[in-house]
């Protein structure tokens, strides 16, 4: 006999509120049984209820949210059903236990982001990069801080996430967290990923994001030209560690490689083909494979410090907070107002390669991205680029002014 599980929704007649409005109540049937579970957690005016459909009439922006809201919840049960479908014990006690139960485990944002990060944590190697989960605990921390800060509480109910505490949240970010603009608008699609996870469990009936607008400002990236690269490059630095820190950070401007992968490098990815040495590696960050012609100077950065060399590591790379410092002792001493940062060389990397020549499709390549989108953000084009690109045109099309007669 198949079995047939079914949800209804239904006003509760006796009762309305200050505002006139009645809650709508749960009940759930399996076969001929049923079982009331109690308040959807919606109110709304009695006379725009469909008896028939269980839903709301009419097609406004508030009754079309609180319509999905009770599809959410109809979804989330019917999951849990057909979970326990070939369960022995099936029964509505046991759905209505596991809605319920589940709600209560799960029942605050904090509680909700702990869950999402754990099982994110778990995939961390397969698909997951450590980095990206880094970023879900920073937004959870930062979350937390706000709660306390703005509410002088450590925890939310889900069902108390509303526009004006994201609002709040992004406010706070901005000011008392200070972070960029970039920075909190990161942190803001990271909390509505939640808030996604959520409502895909079926713990959150509505949406909390519906009247923000999330833009991703442009970034504009920095890079060096060929000039501060060469004084850095010649200026002679008499303490050991800033002559370290110079060779890494130019390691980086002619390979493009990141802090983190620079770190990761070992002998064993150093890969030699017709004569030819490459880099061959993986981004930490993405997992994607990078391969790189070896060129002339990392090839003597790494030859320097071979005899050094601990820990199968290729180069002695410090911390990235001791480079960054470092960094910024050498752009003083190389008279660069620009400040250096081991990113830098990355963006300087892409920048140089596509100013002179270099393919886009061969620079996302090199730098190790899965879209090419990502690529353009660097390609910052040089005056001196712009300027020869313009002087060959100019070239090209001398035969126009050459056969044009124009008296002054």
């Amino acid at each position: 006999m198949k079995t047939i599980f079914r949800t209804v929704f239904y006003l509760r007649s006796n009762y309305t509120n200050k505002e006139g409005l009645s809650p709508v109540m749960l009940r759930i049937y399996l076969n001929n049984e049923r079982l009331p579970i109690g308040s959807a957690g919606v109110a709304v005016n009695p006379k725009q209820w469909d008896n028939d459909k269980n839903r709301l009439k009419g097609r406004t922006t508030e009754v079309l949210q609180i319509n999905q809201q009770l599809d959410n919840i109809q979804a989330g049960l019917q999951t849990i059903f057909r979970r326990l479908e070939l369960s022995e014990n099936l029964c509505l006690e046991l759905i209505k236990s596991e809605y319920l139960g589940k709600k209560e485990q799960t029942e605050t944002i904090i509680t909700l982001f702990e869950k999402h990060n754990s099982d994110m944590k778990s995939q961390v190697g397969v698909g997951i990069s450590p980095a990206t989960l880094q970023k879900y605990e920073n937004c959870k921390r930062h979350l937390t801080n706000f709660l306390k800060s703005k509410y002088g509480r450590t925890d939310l109910k889900l069902s108390e996430i509303t526009p004006i505490v994201v609002h709040d949240f992004q406010v706070y970010l901005l000011s008392v967290a200070k972070c960029m603009q970039s920075t909190t608008t990161k942190n803001l699609k990271l909390l509505k990923t939640i808030v996604l996870f959520g409502r895909k469990l079926g713990l959150i009936t509505h949406d909390p994001f519906r009247e923000l607008r999330i833009h991703s400002t442009p970034v504009n990236r920095g890079f060096l030209t060929d000039n501060e690269i060469t004084s850095i490059i010649q200026k002679e630095l008499t303490i050991p560690r800033l002559d370290l820190v110079r060779d890494i950070f130019i390691f980086s401007c002619f390979t493009g490689l990141a802090y983190i992968d620079v770190l990761n490098l070992k002998e064993e990815n150093i890969v030699e083909i017709e004569g030819q040495k490459w880099i061959m590696t993986k981004r930490q960050k993405t997992g994607i494979s990078t391969n790189i012609i070896l060129l002339d100077i990392p090839q003597k950065i790494i030859e320097k410090y071979a005899e050094t060399r601990k820990d199968e590591k290729l180069l002695p790379v410090l911390s990235n907070q001791k480079m960054n410092a470092y960094l910024k002792e050498i752009g003083d001493l190389c008279g660069i107002k620009r400040l250096l940062t081991t990113h830098l060389a990355r963006h300087t990397f892409a920048t140089m390669s596509l100013s002179k020549g270099v393919p886009i499709e061969t620079v996302s390549k090199m730098l190790g991205h899965n879209k090419i989108q990502t690529t353009q953000i660097y390609a910052k084009i040089t005056n001196k680029k712009l300027e020869a690109d313009m002087l060959a045109l100019s070239a090209k099309l001398g035969s126009f002014s050459n056969s044009m007669n124009i008296n002054p």
